[in-house]
């Protein structure tokens, strides 16, 4: 070993401990610095990947899965309504609608101009909403427009535009239009029942929509597809009304309500020995077909939600519960003089005609005394008479075909005074509907059987008829009091307030009704519903029918005026048609 290689001086050229202290420590810092952003850039990564595997996958799934995998649901066909006969009153037609996805959309102006062109009655409005719409790219799915007319699907999907699809639905169609439109209903942009029978039996007749995914390449065009789920179609419903005599009910009833210059009208004509509704017409009406394009209070069903008092018509009930509970017969006397009647607290109630001091309970019925019908009502009592309001079924609602009846408006007999129950005797302060007193009507005919009004007769799935089997409710009246009680209807219209009822050959037993509005919540002097319920043949009777005209202007507003003569038009047709066998010997 070289001696100057231990010489001291040459130690010197090695670094202090003290550099070498420092440097290790900066050394150190950088080293730290590197490992703390390296360990935060991992940690970023991982954070990334957590919230891209775990908290986005959903959404990142949705969208993948709308690039490459499309639902579709095939419609489900509503079920068709029949009328007792099987003439088709609404069935199903496939319709196209035009869809957009706005993700797929690469240029909305032009894409509503294409489509615009083909429609050629777009507005400024729906133009720019359409716009809005394909700009939103959050959404995956929007309609452009619903059952558009036969050729414009066609010409949409020849255009080609990236986003805009072409869809079959299924739209309900009412041949008919018009007709029955308040006993059929209607259904909405979504295919569902929204009124009437459609509404009712909505989940029998709708159906269940299909499922088939749909595998799609780059250009969103399908290369592959899978049904899920087979379409199902819905029941078909037999109706009780027969199209012919519906025909016949509307165009009598409007001829009527036009006549007199009336607000409305309602008919309602039942089977008595079943309570099935072989015609129901209101006027005005609307068309089905387009039941957006009128007031919604034309689309209310008048003769389930419209209430009225029934006025003298009501008085086959007074007349029912005295001969039922032995109070009086037909032939008892009843003081009716002078011709009206005092009651403290309110104005004399008159009869419209006098007919002397003494009338027979069953010309108080036949000439519609007002003074005969409240004293057999006192005769009767509030109890007894209100038992007979309930079992003629008044104040109840028996209507499991409709939705939105009303139960009317009945006292309860600890509210009936003295006034009150006069009122109720001859049909005021007693509210019903038309169905209403067209049942009650009924089971005077039968012989004194209250049936639940039906309108489905029959249900049809599969090929399989299930038919409906008329309901018999309660026994208002006995056989020997429906008798007795036909036989003064049949003397109304031979020689009382309904001779516009009669019916060449055929005996028909009714009552006409006429009663004062309530206006400001007081009876109008100038405001009137006059109405007629009767049956016909009455010994054997096929129909039972009420008329009711709301409020007639001209040609005078009494019953056996405004309502008696369109009975006899539509049930001398109706006779006809049925194949109704005269009535022999008929009284006249």
């Amino acid at each position: 070993m070289a001696t100057h290689d231990l010489d001291p001086l040459h130690t010197q050229d090695r670094p202090d401990e003290a550099f070498e202290t420092s440097w290790r420590r900066g050394f150190r810092r950088r080293l730290l610095i590197i490992g703390v952003v390296f360990g935060l850039w991992t940690a970023g990564i991982q954070a990334r990947l957590v919230f891209l595997q775990v908290v986005a996958h959903p959404a990142y799934l949705e969208q993948a899965n709308d690039q490459q995998m499309r639902v579709f649901e095939p419609p489900a066909k509503r079920g068709d309504l029949l009328d007792r006969n099987g003439e088709v009153l609404a069935y199903s037609v496939d319709a196209d609608t035009i869809a957009v996805n706005p993700r797929v959309v690469r240029d909305p102006e032009k894409t509503v101009a294409a489509l615009c062109s083909v429609f050629r009655d777009c507005s400024t409005e729906e133009r720019a909403s359409l716009i809005e719409t394909m700009t939103n790219r959050k959404m995956a799915f929007a309609y452009i427009r619903r059952g558009v007319a036969p050729g414009i699907g066609a010409r949409v999907a020849a255009l080609k535009v990236p986003g805009v699809e072409v869809r079959v639905e299924s739209k309900r169609y009412y041949p008919n239009r018009e007709m029955a439109a308040h006993l059929i209903g209607f259904v909405g942009r979504d295919n569902n029942g929204l009124g009437g029978i459609e509404q009712a039996y909505d989940t029998v007749v709708r159906g269940k929509k299909g499922r088939v995914l749909m595998l799609t390449d780059a250009k969103h065009a399908s290369v592959e597809s899978r049904v899920e789920l087979e379409a199902t179609a819905g029941a078909t419903l037999e109706l009780t009304i027969d199209q012919y005599l519906q025909h016949i009910a509307e165009r009598e009833l409007r001829a009527g309500v036009e006549k007199h210059n009336a607000t409305a009208g309602t008919l309602v004509a039942l089977d008595p020995s079943t309570g099935e509704i072989l015609a129901l017409a209101n006027y005005p009406t609307f068309n089905p077909n387009t039941p957006g394009n009128v007031d919604p209070d034309l689309r209310r069903n008048r003769a389930i939600q419209e209430i009225y008092e029934p006025g003298s018509t009501f008085k086959i009930v007074t007349a029912a519960a005295a001969i039922e509970e032995g109070v009086l017969s037909p032939d008892d006397l009843i003081d009716t003089a002078p011709g009206y009647i005092k009651i403290p607290g309110r104005k004399p109630i008159p009869d419209e005609h006098y007919y002397g001091p003494q009338m027979t309970f069953h010309d108080v019925i036949v000439k519609s005394s007002n003074v005969g019908a409240i004293k057999v009502g006192w005769q009767i009592g509030a109890e007894r008479l209100n038992r007979y309001v309930r079992r003629f079924g008044f104040g109840e609602i028996h209507a499991p075909d409709f939705r939105g009846v009303s139960g009317g408006i009945v006292w309860r007999p600890e509210d009936l005074g003295l006034s009150a129950l006069a009122s109720v005797s001859m049909g005021y302060q007693i509210a019903v509907t038309p169905m209403q007193m067209a049942a009650a009507t009924a089971a005077v005919a039968n012989g004194g059987m209250l049936f639940e009004p039906r309108l489905v007769r029959a249900i049809i799935r599969d090929g399989v008829r299930q038919e409906i089997a008329p309901k018999p409710l309660r026994r208002a009246i006995s056989p020997a009091t429906a008798a007795a009680l036909t036989t003064i209807m049949e003397d109304v219209v031979v020689r009382g307030t309904a001779k516009a009822a009669r019916i060449p050959g055929y005996q028909v037993a009714g009552k006409t009704g006429t009663a004062q509005k309530i206006i400001n919540k007081v009876y109008s002097s100038s405001n009137h519903v006059g109405s007629f319920t009767g049956f016909v043949p009455s010994r054997r009777p096929a129909l039972a029918v009420l008329v009711v005209i709301d409020d007639p202007k001209t040609g005078g507003y009494y019953g056996g005026v405004v309502a008696a003569p369109i009975f006899q038009k539509f049930s001398e047709a109706a006779m006809r048609h049925l194949g109704i066998t005269p009535t022999i010997n008929p009284t006249t």
